[in-house]
């Protein structure tokens, strides 16, 4: 892999070329794992050229998977936002970290596993549709997350469950999300309150760590060597790609900057998926 250096252009626009321009990386791309918020969107508002940049996937049979570490909405809820922003995506192609804990416990527990949720409807129907049965009392498992209707009792609740022995699983460790009125509290600002109350530290499985995208890679038939993850957060996308051996793409359009990015030796740098789209149409060109 081949770390992107910059020019400027005659119109000041940047635009990433490569150490080895034979080499030419975008085009090795087979498969993409591209995170959603902060790359296709900022809460309702799309990014320019959203639905330019999935037609110039389909039209190159590049497969993908929108994988996020936000497991608030089921796969159609994801589907159906990014509807309403002219871009048509299969819910199969939607990988939320709820699904990724449902999918990696179902690897080591059977059907039937009673599991207590700490988290939303979307998170609760991820783990039903892999065989685990809900409940709150006498658990395997306590599956953790985002629960934008938290109070005392359901801490409270969760915390005697992991006392008794239930293991700790953690869908994500984000302490924050990006929205339009800036950082708000994620799905780790509530995982530390459940570590400290309980004395347990938890199994993450969303991004940073390599599970998800190994799934993602799974379900597409994808080798790491051509799969790029597309990312705004380095902390969690662009080391998830690497702990996965993916070659890494960072957009500035989210939560890190041109500096982190740098510092984590990401592959490529973009200002957004429009600057990614119109260097990747200019490689194409001077092929």
């Amino acid at each position: 892999m081949h770390k992107a250096r910059e020019f400027v252009s005659s119109h000041s626009r940047r635009f990433a070329l490569f150490a080895d321009k034979e080499t030419m990386p975008l085009s090795n791309i087979t498969h993409l794992i591209i995170d959603m918020d902060g790359v296709l969107y900022h809460g309702d508002r799309a990014m320019p050229m959203l639905p330019e940049f999935f037609t110039f996937l389909c039209e190159r049979s590049i497969r993908f998977i929108l994988a996020t570490n936000n497991s608030t909405r089921t796969p159609q809820e994801y589907a159906d936002k990014l509807a309403r922003m002219g871009v048509q995506v299969s819910p199969a192609e939607v990988l939320h970290s709820g699904q990724a804990a449902a999918r990696f416990l179902a690897r080591e527990y059977p059907k039937g596993t009673r599991v207590h949720v700490f988290g939303m409807p979307s998170l609760k129907q991820a783990l039903t549709d892999e065989g685990f049965v809900l409940a709150d009392d006498d658990v395997q498992l306590v599956v953790a997350s985002m629960d934008r209707e938290i109070t005392y009792e359901k801490l409270k609740r969760a915390t005697l469950l992991i006392r008794g022995g239930a293991r700790f699983i953690a869908t994500n460790l984000d302490p924050t999300n990006p929205s339009e009125e800036g950082l708000i509290p994620g799905t780790g600002s509530m995982i530390v309150a459940l570590e400290a109350a309980s004395g347990v530290k938890p199994q993450a499985i969303g991004k940073p760590e390599p599970i998800m995208y190994q799934l993602a890679m799974d379900q597409m038939g994808a080798r790491p060597e051509t799969t790029a993850a597309i990312g705004d957060r380095v902390d969690t996308d662009i080391l998830g790609g690497k702990r996965a051996g993916l070659i890494t793409i960072c957009v500035l359009s989210g939560s890190s900057d041109r500096a982190e990015a740098e510092a984590l030796e990401t592959d490529m740098i973009f200002d957004d998926i429009a600057h990614l789209l119109e260097t990747w149409r200019r490689e194409e060109g001077a092929a």
